[in-house]
Formats: C-alpha cells, sequence, structure tokens
C-alpha cells in the first residue's frame, strides 16, 4: 500500500502530556501559543501585571491632565500678579498660588508639558543613537568595537551630574537644550545593552547567510540585528523615560533648567521647598507627587515589558 493510501491519523493530546493517534484528516494542531501568536501571548502576559496596568493608566492620566487640562482649566500662566502671591487653597485655586501668583493647578500642567516633552523626546534620541552605536559595535567587532566601546567607558566614568550641571551650564537654557543635555548621557547604557545582543546575535544562522550572500554590513544592523533586538530597546526605552524625567528634575531643582516663565516639575519642586515656610500646603507640594507617579509608573511598565518580552523569546 502506498503511503497516499495509508490512512492518516491526527494527534489528540492527553492529561500528563501524552497523545493518542486517532485516524482522520491531516490537521496542524498547534501549541495554543502558537495559534494565539507569540506577540498576543506576550500582550496576555503584559495585562496580568496589574502593577503594568495601573502603570499605564498614570502615564495616560498625567498626559491628558498636563495636555488636554489647559484646554478646560483656564489660568495666566504668563504674567506674574504678586497681589495673589502664596494664596491658601481655595474655590478659585485649589491648590493654592505661587511666590509669583500662579495658580499650582496650572502650573503642573504646563511644568508637566515640559517635562514630558524633554522626557520623551530624550529619551527616543538617546535610544536611537545609542542601539545603532551598539549594534555597529557589536556586529563588527574587531577594531571598531574596541574604538565605540572604549569611547562609551570613557563616557560613563565621567559622573553623569558633573556632565548634565557643565552642559546646563555651558548652552543656553531652553527646551531644546536640555534635551540633548539629557540624551548626551542617557546613550550610554543602551549602546552597551545592544551590543551584547549584537554579538549574540551576529552568530545566529540567518545572520550568516545574509553575509555569505554578500549583504551588507550596515543592512545586516538595520536589516536584521536592531529588529531582533526590539525586546531588549523596548524595555530599556521605558526606563529612559523614567531616568530623563527624574535628571531633568534634578537639573532644575539646582536651578539650571530653563528660565522663568516656563516651568517644569523639577523647578516646582525646588520653590516648593524654597518657600515652604509659607504655607502649609508647601509641605505636600504636589510636583513631587506628580515625579514620583510618574517615574514610578513608567518603572512598572518596563518591569512589565521585560516579562512579557521574556516569555515571547522563550515561545518562539
Amino acid at each position: 500500500m502506498s503511503t497516499l493510501d495509508q490512512p492518516q491519523t491526527i494527534a489528540f493530546p492527553l492529561p500528563g502530556g501524552a497523545t493518542q493517534e486517532k485516524p482522520g484528516e491531516v490537521q496542524d494542531i498547534v501549541p495554543a501559543f502558537e495559534a494565539q501568536g507569540v506577540w498576543r501571548l506576550a500582550f496576555n502576559v503584559f495585562v496580568q501585571n496589574r502593577l503594568a496596568v495601573v502603570g499605564v493608566g498614570i502615564v495616560v492620566f498625567m498626559v491628558l491632565f498636563c495636555f488636554v487640562g489647559p484646554f478646560f482649566y483656564h489660568t495666566n500662566q504668563t504674567a506674574t500678579n504678586l497681589a495673589n502671591e502664596f494664596l491658601a487653597p481655595s474655590h478659585a485655586h485649589p491648590l493654592g498660588t505661587d511666590e509669583d501668583g500662579f495658580d499650582i493647578v496650572g502650573r503642573l500642567m504646563i511644568g508637566g508639558q515640559t517635562s514630558l516633552e524633554i522626557g520623551i523626546a530624550a529619551a527616543l534620541i538617546a535610544t536611537v543613537f545609542g542601539v545603532f552605536w551598539g549594534a555597529v559595535a557589536g556586529f563588527f567587532g574587531g577594531w571598531i568595537d574596541n574604538l565605540l566601546m572604549r569611547f562609551v567607558d570613557i563616557m560613563l566614568a565621567i559622573p553623569a551630574l558633573f556632565l548634565l550641571l557643565f552642559l546646563a551650564v555651558a548652552f543656553p537654557r531652553n527646551v531644546f537644550t536640555l534635551i540633548l543635555v539629557v540624551a548626551v548621557t542617557a546613550w550610554l547604557i543602551p549602546a552597551r545593552l545592544v551590543r551584547a545582543e549584537a554579538l549574540t546575535l551576529r552568530t545566529r544562522e540567518y545572520v550568516q547567510a545574509v553575509t555569505m550572500m554578500g549583504g551588507g554590513g550596515f543592512r545586516i544592523v538595520l536589516r536584521h540585528i536592531i529588529p531582533n533586538s526590539v525586546g531588549t530597546i523596548m524595555v530599556n526605552a521605558t526606563f529612559q523615560v523614567a531616568d530623563a524625567i527624574l535628571l531633568v528634575a534634578a537639573i532644575n531643582y539646582l536651578g539650571l533648567g530653563i528660565a522663568p516663565p516656563a516651568t517644569n516639575w523639577g523647578a516646582m519642586l525646588s520653590d516648593g521647598t524654597t518657600y515652604i515656610a509659607n504655607g502649609w500646603w508647601w509641605l505636600i507640594y504636589p510636583a513631587g507627587l506628580a515625579i514620583v507617579l510618574t517615574v514610578v509608573a513608567f518603572n512598572f511598565i518596563g518591569d512589565a515589558l521585560r516579562d512579557a518580552l521574556e516569555v515571547r523569546l522563550q515561545k518562539r
């Protein structure tokens, strides 16, 4: 009897991992995680993490509060009004006013815009530059790797806060400058992480096959090394945003941030500690709470992404 005439069987899973074969039509029996897809599995793992869901909710709330809130909560955030300085919380000013007479709720919204814009933009620039730097170093190896990574080691040897303060003093105080200042110190970590990934990925069969077929080095880096490092990149990017917000707060807390009347959460926190004796509401100054909540939220998201993407890679 030929193989075409033989009855076909399909496997039915039994408890304990055993299988039972029964005659029938040939079907592709795939595990549940393959049927739903590895990305769907990673998403399920992510949403099962309650802290991550809370973190996403906090980030969404902060974005809406800072960027949509000013359209509904109208206050003057450009002209000072010293007659209204240090007013206690009231119906007109739910969190009171600051030393310049600005409404603190409105100040939180404007300051949050600056903090989030700088944090996200700096993290994006640092991640893109660091990923490309690390991928090139790890893939090409040899003297290129030594040259690029020794430069990274030199930069890491310089205290980050010292470098930040130097750059903040040397260049104009505006949002664009702060983005570049933070990005200069933030790209080093993703560079080292992606370089480690590239050292492993360059030995994979598909990378070697492309190399043997004459594929260019930079094409391999862009089409194969970086895309297959997406898990590490995504996780690190969330932590980069949190670190950037903290760095911006530190710079502005020391008085080296953007000049008034512009503000951010770090500058507001500095003002709150300076004028704490002028009213009890400065003791619970909300800028500090906004910084803590936002940073913790991004950390929750990063932890959950790491767990979810590790599961995805294990099931591939």
